[in-house]
């Protein structure tokens, strides 16, 4: 029977491609989003994935989707966590409500979904944790004191965990892509990316199918070794010490 592979806004960008990646290496694949129900319709249709729709930022919502993807699709062996929003600011500006969006979805969210899988994995002595990072949560970035915060406080929830389980035959590892060229990225003004694009090493935007093929071999079971790693994907951009 093949594993369950759960990923967090795995609808829509990044996520999206980590969810085919993991479909065509052999998973059955749930997909979460939370907002755009006509986009998930348009991805569930196009992949034939099953997408459910819940807010990772609240416990309760978590918890009972994934009893939900497990009584229709079976365990949870692998949890890839990569939703996430920006509310871009200024410290001096950002309000109290931009801090709390992007600290409770991009960080407090791997709390809701790991705790309510841990148990399980740790039961069935096997389990791949994969959570995705960002460049900015390695080096900073204006404008964002909360998403790097944020990612920055998924590294570090990534090396606590790992610890936690590397003896019950589960891993957990991060990702910490750069710039991806996602609908997003797209987005930003020709000028402007062109600048972003001149301080990238290789010379260009990462693509999303490259993040999901690091999450496809960490999810994979000869991984074993892999713990409490976090792989950059940035095209030299930062190199982290």
């Amino acid at each position: 029977m093949a594993r369950v592979a759960l990923v967090t806004g795995g609808s829509r960008g990044i996520g999206e491609a980590i969810s085919k990646a993991l479909k065509g290496a052999g998973y059955n694949v749930a997909a979460t989003y939370h907002g755009n129900d006509e986009a998930a319709a348009k991805f569930k249709a196009a992949t034939g994935i099953a997408v459910y729709k819940w807010d990772v930022a609240k416990f309760d919502d978590c918890k009972a989707g994934i009893a939900r993807v497990e009584a229709e699709l079976g365990p949870v062996d692998v949890l890839v966590n990569n939703a996430g929003i920006t509310r871009d600011a200024t410290l001096h500006r950002m309000t109290p409500e931009q801090w709390h969006a992007v600290i409770e979805t991009n960080l407090t969210s791997l709390f809701n979904m790991s705790r309510n899988v841990i148990e399980g994995m740790r039961n069935r002595s096997f389990g791949r944790i994969v959570n995705i990072s960002s460049i900015n949560g390695q080096k900073g970035q204006i404008g964002q004191a909360n998403y790097s915060a944020a990612k920055a406080g998924v590294i570090g929830f990534t090396k606590a965990l790992a610890q936690e389980n590397a003896n019950k035959g589960i891993t957990v590892n991060a990702i910490a892509p750069g710039y991806i060229a996602t609908e997003m990225v797209r987005a930003v003004p020709e000028p402007v990316l062109q600048k972003i694009i001149a301080t990238i090493p290789v010379g260009r935007l990462g693509e999303a199918d490259e993040v999901a093929r690091c999450v496809t071999f960490l999810a994979a079971d000869d991984a074993g070794f892999i713990t409490g790693s976090t792989l950059t994907i940035n095209g030299a951009q930062y190199i982290a010490g």
